[in-house]
């Protein structure tokens, strides 16, 4: 039974920095590719950040150097850094994993294979 599990969500002031996770089982962690999307009330899910099985990362132009997407591999766990946050990185943000197309992964904004549940971070 696999199961994404995000925590490390907050309230931050901007300019402020927040470290996600995303805790992964009950699959092979090195056959999936893995990312990070977030999500406005109201507004379409968005893709922030990917790693593939090979290590490439992909990341949305509005999060381009201020977040990255380090692994845990020993402890199955993606990671996104946020720094200097911006009131606009205000949302849902939510992991997922899948197996196929990583490039494409971030685009799949609903066809990901395998969800989290979600961690709110909240900027002012």
């Amino acid at each position: 039974h696999v199961q994404l599990v995000e925590s490390g969500g907050g309230s931050v002031q901007a300019g402020g920095s927040l470290n996600l996770s995303c805790t992964t089982s009950g699959y092979t962690w090195s056959a999936y590719c893995l990312g990070w999307f977030r999500q406005v009330p109201g507004k379409e899910r968005e893709g922030v950040a990917s790693l593939d099985i090979d290590g490439r990362t992909q990341y949305a132009d509005s999060v381009k150097g201020r977040f990255t997407i380090p692994r845990d591999n020993a402890n199955n766990t993606l990671y996104l850094q946020m720094d200097n946050l911006k009131p606009e990185d205000t949302a849902m943000y939510t992991c997922a994993a899948d197996t196929y197309d990583c490039h494409l992964l971030l685009l799949r904004l609903y066809e990901n294979k395998y969800w989290g549940q979600g961690t709110q971070v909240t900027v002012s």
